[in-house]
């Protein structure tokens, strides 16, 4: 039996290394330009296309159909598995931060609660890939729904009258097994679409991928909802829904996928190579991306639910009250008959927004982010002229992505908008700075994608990429980390029925975000790439491409790839 290779690599966070196609989530079978690294069974395939099936039989062949293939049902298992998995590891983040909220944890004290869990996607990022080429992806995915299994059993033991720091080791250590689990299953969920050929022609291998690829996103966004909304409900009910969606997939992952899928028929990448610092531009290209996802981080994941959740200063610890319908939105009438903060340790200052809202507002940002990202091509670096992207692209759409976050810092702290508690128009601002970043770190993202393929292009993905994969962990760790100290411990003290001032804290949370965005772009610089130039549009030239005519026709090869990497 013949086999030919899978191109293997760590798990990445949001954007996998494939932005071949569709952003990295797409499989084309090559037996003949195959990359080293994990190997399938070749018997499955003819050049890519299922044995048996003629051109003209596939690109008639529906959706439905295709996912009936005998052929194609371990990656049906494998992707619907992942699907339903993507559901329950966004509504994680928000059952256990709302929940610490509600329980008057800081921003802080929440922010180190996920510490281990971006801990964990440092190192099980670089391990996950030898894991699957040893004991293959069925091993690998039931492994990661198991430990999520865990880690949401583990929350049921999360008890009221623990002291906080009991409280903090316990959720930590449970939100470390959910950290593994995520890389674990995203390696079943995406070692089958790494690094594909430019090869557009419809097979339905190529359209089931797609189909799945445009749910991975904005199913992970229902799952900030689904996870703040059945909090509104209940504690226990939130994490019953998910427990129950993890074991859906279960069945179908342990009875109908063999346990020798995906295992490597050579020798496997060593610790050793995976830190092998000699790729110059991809070593500068992580650095860059560490920085880039802490940009997001410093202000999203846990200072923005915060704020949106903490009620106005206006009135508290002085305003007398009978029950909490007296006072703000978001805040309670205490037991010393005024208002109160609810959580004094979230500070005050915020929109006073219930726990849906707050579930649906994130949601939506990562609804939208995910949808832009796979448009990117079409809607943006196309009309512009920068397909394919290089290092000069990068750069400019770094600097831009300074712009929102920067705007935010100077409206936050010098606007009478939140200077005087204006809520609608505070929430105007979050919603128009909110929806240019998504749009924006999409772009950015895409492009990180695509770059990283043609940058590691010449040797074994899980050579190339350890350092690439860990820093985009690292910087989501930094991120957390950092914005929970600025959160917390910025802004002047407002009173003890009040809390911090919020809004300078937050504000210093998007200045973080600025400043880590621009170092980023800097550090985009050092890269040896920008040889094609850098035009905004068919009539304005920014950097002028050098002459070469090898060069000309590789740029023509490339943006076929990039074109082709991001069709529906």
């Amino acid at each position: 039996m013949t086999a030919s290779r899978l191109h293997d690599g760590a798990p990445g966070e949001n954007d996998e290394l494939s932005a071949s196609l569709r952003s990295g989530d797409s499989l084309y079978i090559e037996p003949q330009h195959a990359k080293d690294g994990l190997l399938i069974d070749e018997s499955m395939t003819n050049g890519g296309i299922l044995k048996g099936e003629s051109p003209e039989q596939i690109k008639t062949e529906s959706f439905l159909q295709a996912a009936r293939s005998e052929a194609l049902r371990p990656f049906v298992i494998i992707s619907s598995s992942y699907l339903l998995f993507t559901i329950t590891d966004g509504a994680i983040r928000m059952i256990v931060l709302l929940h610490a909220y509600n329980k008057n944890f800081s921003a802080f004290e929440v922010a180190l609660m996920f510490s281990l869990y971006e801990l964990a996607g440092v190192f099980t990022n670089l391990a996950a890939g030898f894991m699957g080429a040893k004991w293959g992806i069925k091993v690998t995915l039931i492994s990661g729904l198991s430990l999520q299994l865990l880690s949401y059993g583990l929350l049921f033991g999360w008890q009221d009258d623990w002291s906080k720091t009991t409280a903090i080791i316990y959720v930590t250590v449970a939100q470390m097994f959910a950290g593994v689990a995520k890389d674990l299953t995203k390696l079943g969920g995406k070692t089958v679409t790494k690094l594909v050929t430019p090869d557009e022609q419809e097979t339905k291998l190529f359209k089931l991928v797609s189909l799945i690829t445009g749910w991975k996103n904005s199913l992970k966004g229902v799952g900030y909802f689904a996870g703040s909304a059945l909090l509104q409900v209940s504690y226990e009910l939130a994490l019953g829904v998910m427990m129950g969606l993890i074991l859906i997939a279960m069945p179908w992952a342990i009875l109908g996928l063999d346990r020798n899928l995906g295992t490597a028929k050579q020798q496997n990448a060593s610790w050793k190579d995976v830190f092998n610092l000699d790729n110059r531009n991809l070593n500068f290209l992580s650095m860059a991306r560490l920085f880039l996802f802490a940009s997001r981080d410093f202000w999203f994941e846990v200072p923005l639910p915060f704020f949106l959740r903490s009620p106005s200063c206006d009135g508290l610890g002085t305003d007398e009250c009978f029950d909490s319908g007296d006072c703000g939105s978001g805040a309670i009438c205490g037991m010393s008959g005024y208002c109160e903060n609810g959580n004094v340790g979230g500070g005050c200052g915020g929109l006073g927004l219930d726990r849906v809202l707050v579930g649906a507002f994130l949601g939506g940002y990562i609804i939208l982010y995910g949808q832009i990202q796979s448009w990117t091509p079409q809607l943006v670096t196309g009309p512009l002229d920068q397909t394919p992207p290089n290092k000069l692209t990068e750069v400019l759409w770094g600097i831009i992505n300074c712009i929102p976050t920067l705007v935010m810092f100077i409206v936050m702290t010098w606007s009478p908008s939140f200077q005087n508690d204006e809520t609608t128009e505070m929430l105007v601002w979050f919603i128009v700075i909110i929806v240019a970043f998504a749009g924006i770190f999409a772009v950015n993202s895409s492009i990180h994608s695509f770059l990283v393929v043609n940058y590691a292009s010449k040797e074994k993905i899980a050579v190339s990429v350890g350092f690439y994969y860990m820093s985009n962990a690292m910087g989501r760790l930094m991120g957390t980390l950092g914005s929970g100290l600025l959160y917390t411990h910025v802004g002047e003290y407002v009173g003890r029925l009040a809390g911090m001032d919020a809004v300078a804290g937050l504000a210093a949370c998007f200045l973080a975000g600025t400043i880590s965005s621009f170092l980023a772009a800097l550090i985009t610089t050092r890269i040896d790439d920008g040889k094609a130039g850098l035009k905004c549009g068919s009539c304005c030239t920014i950097v002028k491409a050098e002459e070469d005519e090898d060069e000309d026709a590789d740029a023509i090869i490339k943006e076929d790839e990039w074109e082709a990497s991001h069709q529906s």
